[in-house]
Protein backbone atom coordinates (compact mmCIF):
# COMPACT_ATOMS: atom_id res chain seq x y z
CA UNK A 1 0.00 0.00 0.00
CA UNK A 2 1.58 3.42 -1.19
CA UNK A 3 2.27 5.65 2.12
CA UNK A 4 1.60 9.28 2.35
CA UNK A 5 4.40 12.00 2.03
CA UNK A 6 6.01 11.86 6.06
CA UNK A 7 7.14 15.86 5.46
CA UNK A 8 5.00 17.58 8.12
CA UNK A 9 3.36 21.20 6.68
CA UNK A 10 2.00 22.77 9.61
CA UNK A 11 4.45 24.86 11.17
CA UNK A 12 3.64 22.96 14.31
CA UNK A 13 3.82 19.69 13.41
CA UNK A 14 6.85 20.56 11.14
CA UNK A 15 8.77 21.87 14.25
CA UNK A 16 7.68 18.49 16.33
CA UNK A 17 8.81 16.04 13.81
CA UNK A 18 12.38 17.71 12.77
CA UNK A 19 12.89 17.98 17.10
CA UNK A 20 12.18 14.09 16.67
CA UNK A 21 14.38 13.66 13.69
CA UNK A 22 17.76 15.98 14.90
CA UNK A 23 17.53 14.50 18.38
CA UNK A 24 17.13 10.56 16.99
CA UNK A 25 19.49 10.73 14.09
CA UNK A 26 22.39 11.11 16.34
CA UNK A 27 21.79 8.03 17.59
CA UNK A 28 22.17 6.04 14.63
CA UNK A 29 24.66 8.24 12.90
CA UNK A 30 27.22 5.71 12.70
CA UNK A 31 25.04 3.08 11.75
CA UNK A 32 23.78 4.72 9.04
CA UNK A 33 27.45 6.63 8.16
CA UNK A 34 26.10 9.90 8.75
CA UNK A 35 29.17 12.21 9.65
CA UNK A 36 29.49 14.60 12.84
CA UNK A 37 29.75 17.49 9.80
CA UNK A 38 25.67 16.26 9.41
CA UNK A 39 24.96 16.27 12.87
CA UNK A 40 26.23 19.81 12.55
CA UNK A 41 24.31 20.83 9.78
CA UNK A 42 21.28 19.33 10.57
CA UNK A 43 21.02 20.62 13.99
CA UNK A 44 22.03 24.07 12.19
CA UNK A 45 18.61 23.27 9.96
CA UNK A 46 16.80 22.73 13.44
CA UNK A 47 17.75 25.80 15.13
CA UNK A 48 17.40 28.19 11.83
CA UNK A 49 13.36 26.32 11.34
CA UNK A 50 12.56 27.50 15.10
CA UNK A 51 14.21 30.85 14.51
CA UNK A 52 12.15 31.18 11.06
CA UNK A 53 8.63 30.07 12.57
CA UNK A 54 8.66 32.22 15.63
CA UNK A 55 9.71 35.10 13.65
CA UNK A 56 6.68 34.67 11.11
CA UNK A 57 4.56 33.93 13.69
CA UNK A 58 5.55 37.25 15.57
CA UNK A 59 5.46 39.27 12.08
CA UNK A 60 1.70 37.37 11.72
CA UNK A 61 0.61 38.62 15.17
CA UNK A 62 1.91 42.15 14.83
CA UNK A 63 0.23 42.21 11.14
CA UNK A 64 -3.23 41.39 12.87
CA UNK A 65 -2.80 43.25 15.43
CA UNK A 66 -1.64 46.27 13.08
CA UNK A 67 -5.22 45.76 11.61
CA UNK A 68 -7.50 45.57 14.46
CA UNK A 69 -5.67 49.31 15.12
CA UNK A 70 -6.38 50.42 11.78
CA UNK A 71 -9.96 49.49 11.70
CA UNK A 72 -10.49 50.49 15.14
CA UNK A 73 -8.99 54.21 14.21
CA UNK A 74 -10.91 54.49 10.82
CA UNK A 75 -14.31 53.68 12.82
CA UNK A 76 -13.49 56.07 15.16
CA UNK A 77 -12.72 59.25 12.88
CA UNK A 78 -15.92 57.82 10.60
CA UNK A 79 -18.31 58.39 13.52
CA UNK A 80 -16.64 61.72 14.77
CA UNK A 81 -15.91 63.31 10.95
CA UNK A 82 -20.22 61.90 10.42
CA UNK A 83 -21.57 63.94 13.56
CA UNK A 84 -19.33 66.94 12.02
CA UNK A 85 -21.36 66.50 9.50
CA UNK A 86 -24.35 66.16 10.84
CA UNK A 87 -23.42 69.68 12.67
CA UNK A 88 -22.82 71.41 9.16
CA UNK A 89 -25.88 70.45 7.66
CA UNK A 90 -27.84 71.42 10.92
CA UNK A 91 -26.56 75.04 10.79
CA UNK A 92 -29.15 77.41 8.97
CA UNK A 93 -25.86 78.65 7.03
CA UNK A 94 -25.51 75.52 5.32
CA UNK A 95 -25.70 74.83 1.48
CA UNK A 96 -25.45 71.98 -0.68
CA UNK A 97 -22.43 73.38 -2.98
CA UNK A 98 -20.27 73.25 0.83
CA UNK A 99 -21.39 69.80 1.55
CA UNK A 100 -19.81 69.08 -1.92
CA UNK A 101 -16.81 70.95 -1.32
CA UNK A 102 -16.57 69.06 2.52
CA UNK A 103 -17.18 65.80 0.45
CA UNK A 104 -20.34 65.19 2.47
CA UNK A 105 -22.98 64.69 0.28
CA UNK A 106 -22.98 60.82 -1.33
CA UNK A 107 -23.43 60.42 -4.98
CA UNK A 108 -27.08 59.67 -6.02
CA UNK A 109 -27.84 55.81 -6.42
CA UNK A 110 -30.35 54.14 -9.05
CA UNK A 111 -31.30 50.79 -9.21
CA UNK A 112 -33.05 49.42 -11.71
CA UNK A 113 -36.28 47.64 -10.11
CA UNK A 114 -35.99 45.09 -12.97
CA UNK A 115 -32.35 44.35 -11.52
CA UNK A 116 -34.45 43.60 -8.13
CA UNK A 117 -33.76 39.74 -6.99
CA UNK A 118 -34.88 38.02 -3.23
CA UNK A 119 -32.35 36.37 -1.92
CA UNK A 120 -34.53 33.65 0.02
CA UNK A 121 -32.93 31.46 2.64
CA UNK A 122 -34.71 28.99 4.99
CA UNK A 123 -34.98 27.52 8.16
CA UNK A 124 -36.80 24.05 8.80
CA UNK A 125 -38.02 24.42 12.42
CA UNK A 126 -39.59 21.14 12.45
CA UNK A 127 -43.38 20.51 12.28
CA UNK A 128 -44.10 22.19 9.79
CA UNK A 129 -43.01 25.45 11.09
CA UNK A 130 -40.26 27.02 8.12
CA UNK A 131 -38.46 30.58 9.06
CA UNK A 132 -37.50 32.37 6.14
CA UNK A 133 -35.42 35.17 5.88
CA UNK A 134 -35.57 37.61 2.92
CA UNK A 135 -33.47 40.80 1.90
CA UNK A 136 -35.66 44.29 0.98
CA UNK A 137 -33.21 46.61 -0.47
CA UNK A 138 -35.48 49.50 -1.60
CA UNK A 139 -38.87 47.02 -2.49
CA UNK A 140 -42.00 47.74 -0.38
CA UNK A 141 -41.50 43.59 0.81
CA UNK A 142 -41.76 40.33 -1.23
CA UNK A 143 -44.44 37.82 -2.43
CA UNK A 144 -43.62 34.30 -1.38
CA UNK A 145 -44.74 31.23 -3.34
CA UNK A 146 -45.02 27.61 -2.22
CA UNK A 147 -45.66 24.09 -3.31
CA UNK A 148 -46.56 21.09 -1.28
CA UNK A 149 -47.23 17.52 -2.33
CA UNK A 150 -51.15 17.85 -2.50
CA UNK A 151 -50.34 21.32 -5.11
CA UNK A 152 -50.50 21.61 -8.65
CA UNK A 153 -47.90 24.40 -8.71
CA UNK A 154 -46.77 27.14 -7.13
CA UNK A 155 -49.12 29.07 -5.54
CA UNK A 156 -48.89 32.54 -3.42
CA UNK A 157 -48.24 31.89 0.31
CA UNK A 158 -48.31 35.26 1.65
CA UNK A 159 -47.14 38.87 1.41
CA UNK A 160 -44.15 40.13 4.00
CA UNK A 161 -42.77 43.52 4.39
CA UNK A 162 -40.89 42.49 7.67
CA UNK A 163 -38.10 39.25 7.65
CA UNK A 164 -37.86 36.50 8.40
CA UNK A 165 -41.21 35.34 7.67
CA UNK A 166 -42.79 32.32 9.31
CA UNK A 167 -44.19 29.76 7.25
CA UNK A 168 -46.12 27.81 10.52
CA UNK A 169 -48.58 25.43 7.96
CA UNK A 170 -48.93 22.30 9.92
CA UNK A 171 -47.47 19.16 7.85
CA UNK A 172 -50.19 17.82 5.69
CA UNK A 173 -50.00 13.92 7.63
CA UNK A 174 -48.99 14.44 10.82
CA UNK A 175 -45.71 12.81 11.97
CA UNK A 176 -44.95 12.39 8.35
CA UNK A 177 -41.82 14.36 6.59
CA UNK A 178 -42.56 16.94 3.69
CA UNK A 179 -41.04 18.63 0.80
CA UNK A 180 -41.57 22.27 0.47
CA UNK A 181 -40.63 24.53 -2.06
CA UNK A 182 -40.47 28.15 -1.86
CA UNK A 183 -39.73 31.04 -4.10
CA UNK A 184 -40.69 35.09 -3.64
CA UNK A 185 -40.47 38.24 -5.65
CA UNK A 186 -40.12 42.09 -4.87
CA UNK A 187 -43.09 44.21 -4.78
CA UNK A 188 -43.76 47.80 -5.18
CA UNK A 189 -46.80 49.19 -3.49
CA UNK A 190 -48.97 46.24 -5.21
CA UNK A 191 -46.76 44.86 -8.50
CA UNK A 192 -44.57 42.68 -8.77
CA UNK A 193 -40.93 44.00 -9.85
CA UNK A 194 -37.58 41.94 -11.09
CA UNK A 195 -36.85 38.85 -11.03
CA UNK A 196 -38.38 35.71 -8.58
CA UNK A 197 -35.41 34.21 -6.17
CA UNK A 198 -34.07 31.04 -6.89
CA UNK A 199 -35.94 28.08 -5.75
CA UNK A 200 -35.51 26.24 -2.18
CA UNK A 201 -36.40 22.93 -1.42
CA UNK A 202 -36.87 22.48 2.01
CA UNK A 203 -37.55 18.89 3.84
CA UNK A 204 -39.98 19.81 6.67
CA UNK A 205 -39.85 17.29 9.71
CA UNK A 206 -41.51 16.07 12.13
Amino acid sequence: MPKSDYFPHSDNDLQIWHDRFNANIATLKDILGFTDEDLSAIHADNERLHQTISAASAAAAAAHSAVVEKSNVINDIASHTRGYARRAKANPNYKDAMGALLGIVGPETHIDPASYKPILTAIDQTGGIVQLKFNKYKSDGINIYSQRENDDGLVLLARSIVSPYIDNRPLLVAGKPELRRYTAVHLLGDNEVGQFSDELVVNCAP
